[in-house]
This record gives C-alpha cells, sequence and structure tokens, in this order.
C-alpha cells in the first residue's frame, strides 16, 4: 500500500507544477521551452496545429505540426515536462477528429483548419 501511496505523491507533485491553458486537437498553439546548452539556458517556441492529445496522468502527451521550408515537422510533447516553459493557444480550430493524421498528406490550402472565433492572448 505504501508503493501505491509513494507513486500517487509523485504523480500529484509532478502534475500540480505545470498549469497549462486548456486546447483541444486542431487548435493553432505556441509552445515555449527551456533549452539547455552548456552552461547557457534559452527559450525555444514551436508554433503548430496540435494533431493529437493522448494518453493521461504523468504519461498524457501532444503532438504539434508545423510546416518548415516546406517540409512538416512534427514534435512530441509530454505535459508532464519540465522544460516547457508556457503554452500559449493562438487560433482555436474547428475539428471533428480526435486524431489529425490525415493532414500529413494535405499540402496547401487544403491543409488548413477551420477556425472558431476566439480571442486569443495580446489581439
Amino acid at each position: 500500500m505504501k508503493e501505491l501511496e509513494a507513486i500517487q505523491f509523485v504523480h500529484d507533485q509532478l502534475l500540480s507544477n505545470q498549469k497549462f491553458p486548456s486546447f483541444k486537437t486542431g487548435d493553432t498553439i505556441t509552445v515555449v521551452y527551456n533549452i539547455v546548452e552548456g552552461d547557457k539556458r534559452r527559450e525555444q517556441a514551436y508554433r503548430g496545429d496540435v494533431i493529437q492529445i493522448k494518453g493521461h496522468g504523468l504519461t498524457k502527451s501532444f503532438t504539434v505540426r508545423k510546416m518548415s521550408h516546406g517540409v512538416g515537422v512534427e514534435r512530441i510533447f509530454s505535459f508532464s515536462n519540465p522544460n516547457i516553459a508556457r503554452i500559449e493557444v493562438m487560433k482555436r480550430g474547428k475539428v471533428r477528429r480526435a486524431r489529425l493524421y490525415y493532414l500529413r498528406g494535405l499540402v496547401g490550402k487544403k491543409a488548413r483548419i477551420k477556425e472558431l472565433k476566439f480571442n486569443a492572448p495580446g489581439k
């Protein structure tokens, strides 16, 4: 029984540190994360569309896809990653799927996601 309590304690501590805005599949977000290079630290932003959210608890993660010089780049982030400084929701998307894998095969204007009316911070 003590093992379960210890696991629950660690689980609660790791999840209580991070407070992110709510977002869902189809939203355009900017993930700002810390990069450590030697003794230097810097923040780098990664902006793209959320194509999936999966898991729960400590294993919950989300995948962000962006186009970089005509090439699709996907990055998987864990919600429990301590290197994520903040997440900003730029646009809310209107989608009917939980997984947007079909975007991988689309290019140009066909790969766009319809936008919902939303007051983004800073606008």
